[in-house]
């Protein structure tokens, strides 16, 4: 548990200091949204809300899981817990691996007193999954109150960590017992390197209705892990600090197929946000930014930042003329070549 706390504090540190996004983006710029100058449409008649599991949100905006496990985790999620309740959005928390280990750290993903009717959504690593046991993993669902549980995959990112998991096998044999057994809802994510169509098909085989893409664009969870690494381990980390497949990328790869997709990796604004609804997202979420935000700011900067991505979210949609997320998930677009010659190769 030592190690895992001392992990969990790194992260937390070089996160809100350091240069961890990748250097190429998530895409989103080769985005363009068309322009409607006669939207026919008042600011408050704009509805951005959408729902996930039941839940319903006021904005498709979810803070993406980031932490927990350790004091100071603890109080970066009671007060994003309370800014999520108060605007109406969503939050995943960060690997409850921690709390499996010591249930003495489970105070520090009890959010319920904070965000009594807010989207939460749990998290456990898929290596973990295949080696708990079903009861052991609806007590830490139920211990937290969560709407739904992230399994998330991070073979990158665990390849470049010192000591991390090197055996993936049964991983989708857990999925699936996952999806048909455990009796909550199930949400797959990825971890910065993204989901690719192909990834996302198999998943569905076995029942996965519901993914956070979590594309490459953002946070590299592999320059992480090169920052905080050993000398065996920092040259393979520095190798694939750029790896993985880009968020709108994804996004237009999966365009028109029948999934729940939640667009995180690189969402930087609420442009991008609504980008990412145009391109086929239910909900778009980010972590560093209100990470950041916090660290600079307190609950008041995650406030202000939350604030202003719904706000540009709904300008946007009203320059497209949509009145609601159905209508801006229809609004009209161009791609760019980059993003189209990444979709391509994807769908091969």
């Amino acid at each position: 548990m030592a190690d895992i706390s001392s992990r969990k504090v790194d992260h937390i540190e070089l996160c809100a200091q350091r240069d961890v996004e990748y250097r190429e983006g998530a895409l989103f710029e080769d985005v363009q949204l068309v322009h409607d100058s006669l939207p026919e449409l008042a600011l408050d008649e704009v509805d951005p809300s959408t729902s996930l599991v039941g839940r319903r949100l006021r904005a498709p905006v979810l803070v993406t899981g980031m932490t927990g496990g350790v004091p100071e985790a603890a109080t970066i999620n009671r007060a994003i817990a309370v800014v999520v309740e108060d605007l109406g959005l969503g939050m995943g928390l960060g690997s409850q691996r921690p709390m499996w280990v010591d249930p003495n750290v489970a105070y520090s993903y009890q959010l319920r007193a904070q965000a009594p009717t807010a989207l939460i959504l749990g998290n456990i690593g898929v290596v973990q999954a295949r080696d708990a046991s079903l009861e052991s993993l609806r007590e830490l669902v139920d211990a937290i109150g969560a709407d739904a549980l992230c399994v998330h995959l991070n073979p990158a990112q665990e390849m470049a960590q010192p000591g991390g998991d090197r055996d993936f096998r049964g991983c989708l044999a857990t999925i699936g017992r996952l999806v048909s057994d455990l009796g909550v809802p199930i949400v797959v994510k990825e971890t910065g390197c993204g989901l690719s169509p192909a990834v996302v098909e198999r998943l569905s085989q076995v029942g996965v209705e519901a993914f956070d893409v979590s594309g490459a664009g953002g946070t590299t969870w592999v320059g992480v892990e090169e920052l905080r690494g050993d000398a065996h381990s920092r040259p393979v980390a520095a190798a694939f600090r750029e790896w993985g497949i880009p968020t709108a990328a994804i996004l237009l790869g999966l365009r028109g197929a029948n999934h729940t997709l939640i667009a995180s990796g690189g969402i930087r604004s609420g442009l991008d946000v609504a980008k990412a609804v145009a391109l086929g997202a239910r909900l778009a979420g980010l972590a560093l930014p209100v990470l950041r935000a916090f660290k600079s700011g307190g609950r008041e900067g995650v406030h202000a930042k939350l604030s202003e991505i719904v706000m540009a979210l709904k300008t946007a949609m009203l320059l497209t003329g949509s009145r609601d997320l159905e209508s801006l998930s229809r609004a009209r677009l161009h791609c760019g070549e980059r993003l189209q010659s990444w979709a391509r190769s994807l769908s091969r």
